[in-house]
């Protein structure tokens, strides 16, 4: 099975931009499908962005235009860009990954559709 390992959060300032990187061991990212979720405080855990093994990709509304995920297979590793920080972007990220096959890219924002995750990493944005 997969182990994954997220890095790259902070404290920045509005406006700010950073990388989460979410690195992957005991098996190749290249065949899994993959998400970023996040989970402020208080809150429920929800999709940020997830892509298919063949790299669609579903943003979800409110990080649209300046998220972007990415995946270097040769690093065994998928990223978050995140631009233009708010502070409602403030939450714990997590990475995850599945082996399982949908043909609507919807399904892949359930978290149910997930069977390995990382620990998390925060991220705080506050002026």
């Amino acid at each position: 099975q997969v182990q994954l390992v997220e890095s790259g959060g902070g404290v920045v300032r509005p406006g700010d931009s950073l990388r989460l990187s979410c690195a992957a061991s005991g098996r190749e990212l290249r065949n899994y499908g993959l998400g970023w979720f996040r989970q402020a405080p208080g809150k429920e855990r929800e999709v940020v962005v997830v892509q298919t093994t063949g790299y669609s990709t579903y943003y979800s509304d409110s990080v649209k235009d300046r998220f972007t995920i990415s995946r270097d297979n040769a690093k065994n590793t998928v990223y978050l860009r995140m631009n233009s920080l708010k502070p409602e972007d403030t939450a714990v990220y997590y990475c995850a990954a599945t082996l399982k096959y949908y043909s609507d890219i919807i399904d892949y924002t359930q978290m149910g559709a997930y069977a390995y995750w990382g620990q998390g990493t925060q991220v705080t944005v506050s002026s």
